[in-house]
């Protein structure tokens, strides 16, 4: 076993008041919710706490929670959905570089074209018509990496710019890891291109999001999620608590190898639980007295 001391659901509520919980690995997975995970946000509600979901997914807020919803999930169950696709979309819309009308080429799941219609870009279909790069999703679990590779080969060569609004370097897919926009994004830098990274762990997504709380007592927020190189490292930077859940990306790494990513990205957890969820003796949904 790890060093870090394992918590529960009732610790984390006696010590915590506001929760930023990773939805993919923690809540859900790629195919649906995970047991138990609506019925402790339903506690953390009926405790008075206060939770944003906050995800490195380059689709919007809006589109999370609505498909969140769809997945079981009460909408009141959470403050916020904020994303680094939201993040990013703040930070492009003010950006002196960015002006309507740019051909944008995007890789991302399902088609989507969200920031770059938000920006009012225009959408092109090859990279070397582009002048702008948007890596936020990834189907590398029916496309291979090395396609993407010469698919970003002509913009890398053109130097055109690009930004990352999904750095996850792992996603699930089928119930097994596959590589995320991050690992896309990674082979744009190595072609060469400048990528610009928006989301977990970089400090951006957390200032947003703590904005909505008009920033409280960081001793009072913990950060939940399943990514020591994303969810943990990016609490360590902004000087929050993280547990880790062993759920998701890592649910079947051994501690020794776990012992050793935590060394690797200088990133350890103040705690680490084994799931998260309402499931646990001596915890009711019915609030307290």
């Amino acid at each position: 076993m790890t060093a870090v001391p394992e918590t529960s659901l009732a610790a984390l509520i006696d010590r915590y008041d506001f929760f930023l919980i990773d939805q993919f690995g923690v809540l859900r997975d790629d195919e649906g919710a995970y047991d138990g995970a609506a019925a402790a946000l339903h506690i953390l509600k009926n405790h008075g706490k206060r939770v944003i979901v906050l995800s490195n997914s380059g689709r919007s807020g809006d589109y999370n929670a609505e498909r969140f919803v769809r997945l079981g999930f009460e909408r009141g169950l959470f403050e916020r959905f904020v994303t680094s696709g939201d993040v990013a979309f703040d930070i492009l819309s003010s950006a002196p570089d960015i002006r309507p009308g740019m051909r944008a080429f995007t890789i991302s799941s399902g088609g989507d074209r969200n920031l770059a219609d938000r920006l009012g870009l225009t959408s092109v279909t090859r990279s070397d018509e582009a002048d702008l790069v948007i890596i936020s999703g990834s189907e590398a679990e029916r496309i291979a990496l090395d396609d993407y590779r010469r698919a970003l080969e002509p913009a890398a060569a053109n130097r055109i710019p690009c930004v990352c609004t999904n750095p996850d370097i792992h996603k699930l897919a089928g119930g097994r890891n596959a590589p995320g926009a991050g690992a896309i994004a990674k082979i744009y830098e190595e072609l060469g291109g400048r990528v610009q990274w928006i989301g977990k762990p970089r400090p951006d997504i957390y200032d947003h999001a703590m904005s909505v709380w008009g920033k409280p007592d960081p001793t009072k927020i913990v950060c939940i999620g399943d990514s020591i190189e994303h969810d943990i490292k990016g609490a360590t930077n902004a000087g929050l608590a993280s547990v880790l859940v062993r759920t998701g990306i890592l649910a079947d790494t051994p501690d020794k190898e776990l012992t050793a990513l935590m060394e690797s990205y200088g990133a350890t957890p103040t705690y680490i639980i084994r799931r998260f969820s309402g499931a646990e003796g001596g915890l009711s949904r019915s609030k307290p007295a």
